[in-house]
């Protein structure tokens, strides 16, 4: 790959994922990887009744309930 496509790749990418980049020039400043990725609480409204057969589930297979909601999101939302 010549020099210039690689810094127009380079470019580019940086581009897309400005936060990554800058998490690694505050690292190279204070050898401490600050956090790249924020969590947000939410407040959802569902039937009682699944929501308590949901966290025996959750609680009997060891699942965060937080995680595997936001893996069935993703799923919906076609997100890896």
């Amino acid at each position: 790959m010549s020099s210039s496509r690689f810094l127009q790749e380079a470019r580019k990418i940086i581009r897309q994922h400005p936060g990554v980049f800058d998490a690694l020039m505050e690292y190279e400043k204070t050898r401490k990887l600050p956090k790249t990725i924020y969590r947000e609480r939410i407040n959802l409204t569902i039937d009682e009744n699944i929501l308590k057969k949901f966290k025996e589930y959750c609680r009997g297979k060891n699942i965060n309930m937080s995680k595997l909601i936001e893996s069935h999101i993703k799923e919906e939302l076609s997100i890896k």
